[in-house]
């Protein structure tokens, strides 16, 4: 019995010695990977390369039959491995000295995002290029296209709700969500030097913004508000317009950049205003695993499982998951459908998440990671 047990002793200490090779192989497969990195981004080549990948898989497969391993698996944790040294190409790109991160945002210069962006990305080593799109669509696509590297879009606003175009986006381009931000929001009243609130007509701004002044709005008598498609950019056009009857809701810096008056300061519903931004890329990029960490879902309810919702949600109440967001959309072409992002405290390579993922799979008919990142302070 006791050289059994011995015998089996080897075995253990010869399987570890084993995986302390694996690691180590995996670990100069990484460093390579660096040195792969560097010569992509001489060479303006996408992290990504499909055929090359596919190449890899299918040479891992046949080397997999020849070795007596099952194939399947071994593509699936090859899989797992390139996605591995995408990320770390990615976290690469972003801790380089000398290329500057290229980030977009919707807006012009002086508009809240654009002004999140700066506060971001501020103090990055190697600096970083901004550039503003007109629409949400545009930036995602840049980002889908490599244009940009990253995008810092609104999602959320305490007083006015979710930003659902950032979301539908979401679910349609890909992209995955690697950063979020806070930032206060305080509206500022914008008008023509000399211009008085007695004889404003029209007040423009960005839709959202109008729904956060809502109140203020309401006390100015005879004012009509005027959809436009960035707060900065409607301070630009009343500047353009010269009437002084015209007045625009965006920020100090806004004011500054185009020659206006603060007429009204603080003129949010809430004192409280606070819009939390995601910055989204092509690619995850690693989050570490001591970090309070976040993980958004998106997923779609079976039809044939009533009380689907309830159920799922039981999932992960019962594996002490706290969601700090719930939030559905209807699905296109599938009238009174929806799909739902839940926004979940935890990173997805926890026990915990990879068992609800597993769990709630009777009660979904897809389910995708929309990524984890670390959880940004609320009091930012």
């Amino acid at each position: 019995m006791s050289e059994d047990r011995e015998d089996f002793a080897h075995l253990r200490e010869e399987i570890e010695r084993l995986d302390d090779e694996i690691l180590t192989l995996l670990a100069r497969r990484m460093a390579a990977v660096d040195l792969v990195a560097e010569a992509k981004l001489e060479r303006a080549i996408p992290f990504r390369d499909q055929p090359r990948e596919d190449l890899v898989l299918q040479r891992v497969r046949q080397a997999a039959v020849e070795h007596g391993l099952d194939a399947h698996r071994i593509e699936r944790l090859y899989r797992d491995i390139m996605d591995m040294s995408v990320a770390r190409q990615q976290a690469y790109l972003s801790a380089r000295d000398t290329v500057p991160l290229r980030i977009g945002y919707q807006g012009v210069e002086g508009a809240y995002s654009h002004l999140a962006a700066q506060r971001r990305y501020a103090q990055r080593p190697g600096g970083a290029h901004l550039t503003g799109f007109k629409t949400f669509h545009e930036v995602f696509a840049a980002v889908g296209d490599g244009r940009i590297d990253v995008a810092l879009l609104p999602i959320e606003n305490t007083t006015a709700g979710s930003i659902n175009e950032t979301y539908d986006l979401l679910a349609e381009s890909g992209l995955t969500i690697t950063s979020e931000v806070v930032s206060r929001i305080e509206h500022c009243l914008l008008g023509l030097p000399g211009a008085s609130l007695e004889e404003l007509r029209v007040v423009i701004s960005h839709p959202q913004a109008l729904r956060q002044s809502a109140r203020f709005l309401r006390d100015l008598a005879g004012v009509e508000t005027r959809e436009e498609y960035d707060t900065a950019g409607s301070a630009r056009k009343v500047r353009e317009q010269g009437d002084p009857t015209w007045a625009a809701i965006a920020s100090e810096s806004a004011a500054r950049l185009h020659g206006l008056e603060i007429l009204a300061r603080g003129i949010e519903t809430q004192s409280g205003n606070f819009t939390r931004f995601v910055e989204v890329a092509r690619e995850a990029v690693p989050c570490p695993h001591d970090a309070a960490c976040k993980t958004s879902l998106l997923l779609v309810l079976s039809q044939s499982t009533p009380g689907a919702l309830a159920a799922l949600l039981q999932e992960f109440a019962r594996r002490g998951l706290n969601l700090t967001k719930l939030e559905s959309r209807p699905l296109p072409e599938s009238p009174w459908r929806y799909r739902f992002y839940l926004d979940v405290q935890g990173h997805q390579d926890t026990a915990p998440m990879r068992d609800v993922i597993a769990a709630i799979a009777p009660y979904v008919e897809m389910v995708n990671v929309l990524g984890t990142y670390p959880e940004a302070d609320r009091k930012a």
